[in-house]
């Protein structure tokens, strides 16, 4: 009888570990729904919308968030080497200004210009886009193939403070194997930044 007990117990604790640990949204491998969010330009933008390129760098980012901030350069910097080669970036912020005045549809518009942002920057105001990634911080990327596929998930680079000491550039090694139709060495590494907040 105890041994039964403990089976169960131990049954059930598997069961809130997974559902604790498991992944939540996409995993490498799937392949991503097409979503369509306001732009700062005041349009509606969807992935359908680019046309004949490679794969897009999906990043979920914000405005108020210092590691947004420290990676704001590398995302521009991303979009610019890797636009040209059929891999734009695409910026989500999936923050509710409701707890962050910052990363109002305003504010974003006033970074996006004040900072030149040379990609397009979306607001999931409803926030039904960041679950479905299974997004959980800012900046979290989503390296997606031409078929929407996801090939990467995870951290721009290892080293948020100081760019030039990163020693793995995860994002531009990623984007550089699709490039060359082979797979990522680093499909997944842990999402460095602050947490998205979520609206009551």
């Amino acid at each position: 009888m105890k041994s039964l007990v403990f089976a169960a117990f131990a049954l059930a604790g598997a069961i809130l570990q997974f559902s604790a640990t498991g992944p939540s949204g996409y995993v490498v491998g799937d392949k991503a729904d097409d979503f369509s969010l306001k732009n700062v330009d005041g349009n509606t933008k969807s992935l359908s919308d680019y046309k004949d390129v490679k794969g897009y760098i999906v990043v979920f980012t914000c405005n108020h968030c210092p590691y947004a901030q420290l990676y704001e350069q590398r995302i521009i910097d991303l979009h610019n080497k890797y636009a040209p080669l059929g891999f734009p970036v695409i910026a989500i912020n999936p923050n509710s200004p409701i707890i962050v005045e910052e990363d109002s549809y305003e504010e974003m518009q006033r970074r996006s210009r004040s900072k030149h942002y040379p990609f397009a920057y979306l607001f999931d105001e409803d926030q039904t886009v960041y679950p479905k990634f299974g997004a959980t911080r800012t900046p979290h990327v989503f390296v997606l193939d031409t078929s929407l596929v996801v090939r990467y998930i995870g951290a721009i680079d290892d080293n948020p403070e100081l760019p030039s000491h990163a020693k793995n550039r995860w994002v531009e090694k990623a984007v550089d194997a699709l490039l060359k139709g082979e797979k990522p060495v680093t499909e997944f590494t842990r999402a460095i930044g602050c947490t998205i907040k979520k609206k009551p």
